[in-house]
């Protein structure tokens, strides 16, 4: 188990206290270093070298005075040596390391004084010894508890798909393959997350035991993986008396990731290198938001190049859980922190509540909305936390700290692999919430072994009663983007679904597949006096032309529904390569009698831009504002003859014949050459 921040901080101080006098570099160097390390609970040796040899780009030879693979450099000198000299060095090395293996971190010290880079952020600290105990968490990287800025379209996301896209190719070319690929991936994923997020003590423990104990032609690595999966799922009282101590120094972790048995994996020298490479990677920084995504592409490796085509931004997964429950709890709980009466009281009931809150997802793929709501979720209640210990100095007990757990997030998914990604990243954002939550009160946090499991249920959402996954009365919130298929590219199936759930008669119109999420969602929260909200992502179809006066009065009117929010035409994605750029609207939706007084408009002056927010009495389908109420519900429909008595109009210029209406420069000149009264016809 890690150590908590008030306990490195006391170990800080006693080092500094002892090491007061510490002043020459190469006599007290290495014990220094060695005690240093013990601050944070990690044996030096497993991880960093002494004096270690490298080759400078100038050619001479220089060694570095403490070297952390892809993790720390230290330049140690003399007491009241200066030290910009030791940083000239570090930079002379860093230049000359390997690119696999280059620090992010970079230590300089003269025993007394402190100078601490992140050469990623650019990030600085200056700080005597004596102030050591106050400066512990510049130093969270040795532990695996960085603080974390996810950004979309991160390349270490990128970087750490490719990783998992080349172990996945070489298990496959070995005959490793299908459904038992797919979940040895997740396993091995959830592994080596937790080697470098403190899941696994001491730090480094998988890499070190995989380097170390297996053969370097790769014959027994496929054996010590199966061993660490059985011991995995073994309770610490229940395993055998002469087991492997290395083996026994991992955690039960439970949660039924490691429970079934899955056929063994055989590696050869280069699988074995690619593996540790992956294991040296920095797991601790990849999101599981959107690394879930870029994971689920590792399995194609012709999607895999498009380097992120799949993921939703954070930004705008944001955009839909903000206006559906986020920013009224945020409001909630500013106006409880001004309280002068009961406020304790309150804000330990608003807390409480917060942890019985649920959340569906009937098309979660790899579960991107719910690790993101979950994720604000807890950053939610650890301001509250703060609040009520700030006002009554509340003695926090570690064991019961957070009311909010995963088992309050459903998901449903069509694909297994997606649906286990999905579990498997709940449990990672679960771990980094509970380090963040411990870190702001200076305890030690963690839910391993795991107790409660997200649910996530394998099977066509269309298909399967949302009530047996979670009863529409116990359902808070209703999200997601559902899949986004016209129904002229619809499968047989697919367009079945969509008209037996519409039930609009004959060809069943001409609705996307995404409105078949929308009106079963209508029907889920109108059962059992359900109070549940709604919001989903959409093309834009779904409010412009025919599909209007198809899809709105069945919620309108059959299910009895209005629109709270809604973001109008906006483009949905990222700047990925070989992403495509999709115009969407969000929509959200709750029962008639349960409607806010106010309605949120963002609207788009540029659809890649920020939105402009308006508050309306109602939304129209159309998603404009409607301030008489008896708008709301207007829409346009079709008409099957003319009304001008003109020759009815068999079908429009779309681009869904093959091709044979689209024309290139060449074509245009030509059919203009030929026939010049078509040039004001072409478009």
């Amino acid at each position: 188990m890690s150590l908590s921040w008030n306990e490195i901080r006391i170990r800080a101080k006693t080092f500094a206290e002892e090491n007061a006098q510490a002043h020459y570099e190469k006599g007290e160097t290495q014990t220094f270093y060695n005690e240093f390390f013990e601050i944070f609970g990690i044996k030096r040796r497993q991880v960093a070298r002494y004096e270690e040899h490298v080759k400078k780009l100038d050619e001479r030879t220089g060694f570095i005075d403490l070297f952390w693979p892809e993790m720390l450099i230290i330049e140690q000198k003399s007491a009241g040596r200066d030290l910009a000299k030791a940083k000239e060095q570090a930079g002379e090395y860093f230049d000359a390391i390997p690119d696999k293996q280059k620090p992010r971190f970079q230590l300089l010290s003269d025993f007394q004084n402190f100078e601490l880079l992140d050469r990623d952020t650019g990030e600085e600290w200056s700080f005597e010894l004596s102030q050591l105990h106050e400066n512990v968490e510049c130093f969270a990287f040795m532990i695996g508890r960085e603080k974390r800025k996810f950004i979309d379209q991160d390349p270490v996301n990128i970087e750490a798909s490719e990783i998992m896209g080349a172990i996945h190719d070489d298990l496959k070319e070995s005959g490793y393959v299908g459904a038992n690929l797919e979940r040895y991936l997740v396993r091995l994923l959830f592994m080596m997350f937790a080697d470098d997020t403190g899941i696994f003590q001491p730090r480094a423990h998988l890499l070190d035991v995989l380097q170390s104990r297996t053969n370097e032609d790769g014959s027994d690595l496929g054996q010590w993986i199966q061993n660490i999966f059985e011991i995995l799922d073994t309770d610490e009282d229940a395993r055998n008396k002469n087991i492997d101590e290395d083996l026994n120094k991992f955690p039960y972790v439970n949660g039924d990731l490691f429970k079934d048995p899955l056929p063994m994996a055989y590696f050869t020298s280069a699988m074995r290198e690619r593996f540790l490479d992956a294991c040296r990677f920095n797991w601790s920084q990849v999101s599981p938001a959107i690394f879930g995504s870029l994971f689920q592409s590792v399995m194609d490796p012709v999607e895999r190049r498009k380097k992120g085509a799949h993921y939703t931004t954070e930004k705008n997964i944001m955009k839909v859980i903000g206006p559906l429950f986020l920013d009224e709890l945020h409001k909630e709980f500013e106006k409880l922190k001004t309280l002068r009466r009961g406020k304790q009281g309150q804000l330990e009931a608003f807390r409480r509540r917060l942890g019985t809150l649920t959340f569906l997802d009937p098309a979660c793929g790899c579960g991107n909305f719910l690790i993101i709501a979950y994720r604000e979720l807890r950053k939610l209640e650890i301001e509250v936390l703060q609040e009520l210990k700030k006002d009554e100095q509340l003695e926090l007990d570690a064991a019961i700290l957070s009311a909010i757990d995963v088992d309050q997030f459903y998901g449903i998914e069509y694909e297994e692999f997606p649906s286990r990604i999905a579990e498997v990243a709940m449990w990672m954002i679960d771990h980094i919430m509970n380090v963040e939550l411990g870190d702001a009160f200076g305890l030690i946090y963690s839910r391993i072994p795991l107790r409660k499991s997200p649910h996530i249920l394998h099977a066509d959402a269309l298909e399967a009663d949302w009530n047996d996954l979670l009863p529409a009365h116990l359902c808070s919130y209703v999200m997601g983007n559902p899949p986004f298929i016209g129904s002229k590219y619809q499968s047989e199936l697919q367009r079945k679904q969509v008209r037996d759930i519409a039930k609009l008669g004959g060809s069943g119109g001409t609705l996307d597949y995404v409105c078949a999420w929308f009106l079963k969602a209508g029907e889920y929260v109108n059962q059992e006096v359900s109070t549940a909200s709604i919001a989903f992502v959409s093309t834009n179809s779904i409010v412009q032309g025919e599909q209007v006066a198809q899809l709105w009065p069945l919620l309108f009117d059959r299910y009895k529904l209005e629109i709270t929010f809604a973001h109008r035409t906006f483009e949905w994605g990222s700047e990925a390569r070989g992403k495509a750029h999709v115009h969407v609207v969000i929509v959200g939706l709750c029962i008639r009698d349960k409607e806010p007084e106010i309605k949120r408009l963002f609207s788009y002056e540029n659809i890649k831009g920020e939105p402009e927010e308006t508050k309306h009495k109602a939304l129209t389908a159309y998603l404009f504002g409607a301030d008489n109420a008896e708008n709301r519900y207007r829409v346009i429909k079709e008409e099957s003859s003319p009304i001008n008595a003109m020759p009815r109009l068999i079908i429009g210029s779309k681009p869904i014949d093959g091709g044979h209406m689209i024309l290139n420069g060449e074509e245009r000149k030509k059919i203009i050459n030929d026939y010049p009264k078509s040039k004001g016809w072409i478009r």
